[in-house]
């Protein structure tokens, strides 16, 4: 897997991280703070996991569409992409790139059912086909994405620490509401909720990562971005983020004409 995800277009478009979190002109012109800017990355992320659990998706696809959506924001900005029409359309293309393909009307239908009478989330398939050529172009065509949880498999049975991966699967579960997966060698993240779920879990992992030879400096830095995640944000594993906190971010963003 390393020697495909180091050739990949995956690896080729890691970004530091100063290069992420830049809110676009159009965006700040509306008002938008790197702040809010991140809270509506991490409300869609949650948008599209409950979506995909209504569709009954892998995993996988959850994490890939995560992945496009927050690497669009990259490139484009909110205000020209609705994120509320991008996130479902990451999704829909997500499952077809990953071979579990959902159809955009099952896609409209559930969207209809979570969201109700909200309109800024009424879409048609039609929007959804169109939202994902513009996609397309935004990601410039390059849509294979490596994930740590392979990596994290081999991993933790290299170390003989099996029984911690439950536990470190939903760390690698939650990266996804950060930005991580756009900067570090999704082995690196492994790395790093492995770390966590060790110390955390008493587990002595010091003499196997010195074997490992990684280095532990960006393993530490990732796992403290991690651990400063959980500390800021206190969001409810089933709800997302309240109503209150996101609603006033978007709705500085042009709704569907």
């Amino acid at each position: 897997m390393a020697a495909n995800f180091w050739t990949s277009s995956h690896c080729k478009q890691l970004l530091d991280p100063e290069d992420v979190d830049v809110v676009p002109a159009a965006d700040r012109e509306r008002g938008i703070t790197p702040e809010e800017f991140r809270l509506v990355k991490i409300h869609m992320s949650f948008h599209i996991w409950r979506l995909a659990q209504q569709v009954k998706v892998r995993q996988r696809v959850i994490a890939t569409a995560v992945t496009y959506f927050r690497r669009v924001y990259t490139r484009k900005s909110m205000s020209e992409y609705d994120p509320r029409l991008v996130a479902p359309t990451c999704l829909y293309l997500a499952s077809k790139v990953e071979e579990s393909t959902v159809q955009a009307r099952l896609l409209v239908f559930y969207i209809k059912k979570m969201c109700g009478s909200d309109d800024k989330y009424r879409f048609e398939i039609k929007d959804i086909l169109e939202m994902e050529m513009k996609l397309l172009e935004a990601l410039d065509y390059y849509l294979v994405v490596f994930h740590p949880y392979r990596p994290l498999l081999h991993l933790l049975q290299d170390a003989g620490i099996t029984d911690l991966t439950q536990f470190a699967w939903g760390l690698v579960n939650d990266t996804y509401k950060m930005d991580l997966i756009l900067i570090y060698p999704p082995y690196m993240i492994a790395l790093a909720c492995i770390y966590i779920a060790s110390v955390l879990k008493d587990k002595d992992t010091t003499s196997w990562f010195e074997e490992l030879r990684v280095d532990m400096n960006t393993v530490k830095n990732i796992s403290m971005e991690i651990l400063d995640f959980y500390d800021t944000y206190k969001i409810d594993p089933q709800r997302g983020l309240p109503d209150d906190k996101i609603s006033p971010v978007l709705n500085k963003l042009p709704a569907k004409s």
